[in-house]
């Protein structure tokens, strides 16, 4: 699917009474997004849906069944672009925001968006291929419902926060994750992550176009010295 997740950068220097400010910025665009579902009968299952342009969250009580979604991100030129700026392992991750952006039901397959609340997970098996399927179109050489729950969902992941959203089929909404250890590890390697949506009550949404936003805590060192300073750094 076509999204954008744009990363930005935004210093703040701070030691003592002493401020200063340093700026980067850098943009890049996921790597892999898709959606599954059961269907309606349990009967979608097995399909993949990973070139359909959204991203849907539903619970399983819903009319057309449950839907997760799945999103990757590959953090190597960001941390690239960090470690220029300001040192190799001289700075750490102070924040991380996901934005999604709500869209309507456009299509027979998908639930009418409704209100409540919903899981963000990070996950540690980043293997999961997006797919080529679409609701008319589906396929089997990408993620589905089936193998989320049985190979891609496991003991390591790590819940990052629950979520409200609003019934809204439109606007953008940005949500602040929570710095598990998987996820800070992650990051600050510079690797791929991937995170899941699921339901947390009787919710459903639809989105399109997400972006992730980590505004990273930057600890500068000044050589042959104690580390002085620290900045905080802001993603988009």
């Amino acid at each position: 699917m076509t999204s954008y997740r744009r990363f930005f950068l935004i210093g703040l220097v701070f030691f003592a009474t002493t401020v200063l400010g340093w700026a980067t910025s850098v943009s890049m665009n996921p790597i892999a997004d898709a959606f599954v579902t059961t269907g309606a009968s349990n009967n979608l299952r097995d399909n993949n849906y990973g070139a359909t342009g959204i991203l849907g969250t539903a619970a399983s009580g819903k009319p057309q069944g449950e839907f997760q979604s799945v999103l990757k991100f590959d953090l190597a030129a960001a941390r690239t672009t960090f470690d220029s700026q300001f040192g190799a392992g001289q700075w750490t991750i102070q924040s991380l925001t996901l934005q999604l952006t709500a869209a309507p039901s456009n299509n027979a397959i998908l639930n009418t968006p409704s209100a409540g609340q919903f899981n963000i997970s990070w996950m540690q098996n980043d293997s999961w291929v997006e797919g080529t399927g679409t609701p008319s179109a589906p396929t089997t050489d990408g993620i589905t419902f089936n193998t989320l729950q049985s190979t891609f969902i496991g003991p390591g992941d790590e819940a990052v926060g629950t979520f409200s959203f609003d019934g809204s089929t439109s606007g953008a909404k940005t949500y602040s994750l929570t710095l598990t250890s998987g996820l800070t590890a992650d990051a600050l390697a510079g690797n791929v992550i991937s995170f899941r949506t699921s339901a947390a009550d009787s919710m459903s949404a639809i989105c399109s176009t997400p972006e992730i936003s980590a505004p990273p805590r930057v600890d500068r060192c000044l050589p042959s010295r104690q580390c002085l300073n620290q900045v905080r750094a802001r993603w988009r």
